[in-house]
């Protein structure tokens, strides 16, 4: 009993020997299939750290409009009997540009002309006190009047000296003194005819009639002048809506012209970053159909309140763009760059280089086929690149991401694929 017993002990741990064994094994394969997996390098894209230039901008969009900008109208409804002019023509001051059919002006003037001429001599007659004739007449009654009443007054002294003496009554007298009464009454009546023969409000009637007169006399010659139009300023004819034996009514544009060798920029830039513009700041415009063309100018005004365009909020500024070759016109949609820093001949890195956690932000640099952690200080950015200021080396290898998305860490071994 005693051998079988001791057998049975022995044949147990036997088995548990290969168990223990067998285990020993199979964690060795699986720690050395991690340590294997661990080691494995992953593929990974990276970028250099360069010298070069970062620009900090603010871009939006924004349209060309002229500066000085002069836009001819139709004054009213006619004909084009003239035009001198194409459209991109460049013109000086003063030349002919296009001519209206004037018939109509031209005969508003002349009774605008003969308005005003009979409101003078109306106003010169209230003034003097009537025409040359109603004077001269008037002044004749005077004359006779004066030698009526002098005679009156001689008569009126002969009866009071009669009456004296008996010779005349006193109804005699009585007559004399109201026939003199009568007779300067007449003549006070002529003088004041000469002098104020018209009320206040007879000359305040003449006058405005003369003031009416203008106008329309004013009104015809500007008519009329603007039946021909002219160049206020050397500029380019950019727009030209009419020709030749055109009808137009009133009021239809006819033409723009402006000095295009400078241009103003509208644009609008969304409230968060308002805060970073400043007058005369660089501005770098550029137009999708000329690629590669960079216009410069600079921050003219800054935003006075803030709008809503569709969803966004927004201020509005303008700037003065040089356009020496005029190949910007009137109405073009461009995109607007606001230089608000630039900074040259600095360090930068990809901007997908950079991470940050609590210690600040970092970079991975590919080191013998290992990622190593530098910790860097950065400045000025741009939309892919990043001013670093400590931290890197000239021409450091950086990583950007795995093409596995997986995480990167400190001392992870890669290899780098070339895309």
């Amino acid at each position: 009993m005693a051998t079988i017993t001791e057998r049975g002990r022995r044949g147990l741990n036997g088995k548990l020997t290969w168990v223990i064994l067998i285990g020993l094994i199979l964690a060795v394969t699986l720690l050395a299939a991690f340590i294997s997996l661990r080691r494995a390098r992953v593929a990974i894209r990276v970028g250099t750290a360069d010298v070069g230039t970062v620009t900090a901008s603010i871009s939006t969009n924004g349209k060309i409009e002229p500066i000085n900008n002069f836009e001819a109208h139709a004054p009213i409804a006619t004909t084009v009997t003239r035009l001198d002019v194409q459209q991109g023509d460049w013109v000086k001051a003063g030349e002919l540009l296009v001519q209206l059919q004037d018939a109509d002006a031209r005969a508003q003037a002349a009774r605008a002309e003969a308005q005003l001429r009979g409101a003078q001599a109306g106003l010169n007659a209230v003034s003097h006190g009537g025409t040359q004739e109603e004077v001269l007449t008037t002044r004749n009654a005077l004359i006779k009047a004066q030698a009526d009443r002098d005679a009156a007054e001689r008569n009126l002294q002969a009866m009071q000296r009669l009456l004296q003496s008996g010779a005349a009554s006193q109804a005699e007298v009585n007559a004399a003194e109201n026939q003199l009464k009568i007779d300067e009454a007449n003549v006070h009546l002529l003088q004041q005819k000469l002098k104020d023969r018209y009320s206040p409000s007879e000359i305040s009637h003449v006058e405005a009639q003369q003031s009416e007169a203008k106008a329309s006399l004013a009104a015809a010659d500007t008519l009329l002048r603007n039946s021909n139009i002219t160049a206020p300023f050397a500029g380019m004819v950019y727009a030209l809506q009419v020709k030749k034996g055109s009808f137009v009514n009133a009021g239809d544009l006819l033409l723009q012209v402006a000095d295009l060798h400078k241009v103003r920029v509208r644009a609008f830039v969304d409230e968060p970053e308002i805060g970073r513009l400043r007058k005369g700041q660089v501005v770098e415009v550029t137009w999708d159909a000329l690629p590669g063309r960079i216009w410069k100018g600079e921050v003219e005004t800054l935003p006075t309140v803030i709008v809503q365009r569709n969803t966004r909020n927004v201020g509005e500024i303008t700037c003065i763009v040089d356009n020496a070759d005029l190949r910007l016109l009137p109405n073009t949609n461009v995109t607007v760059a606001v230089i608000v820093e630039r900074q040259n001949n600095v360090l930068t890195v990809p901007r997908e280089s950079i991470h940050q956690d609590a210690q600040g932000r970092y970079v991975f640099q590919v080191v013998n086929g290992e990622l190593k952690r530098r910790d860097v200080q950065t400045a000025v950015s741009d939309l892919t690149r990043v001013e670093v200021t400590s931290g890197l080396s000239n021409h450091a290898v950086l990583a950007l991401g795995a093409l596995n998305s997986q995480s990167l860490s400190a001392g992870m071994p890669v290899k780098v694929v070339t895309q």
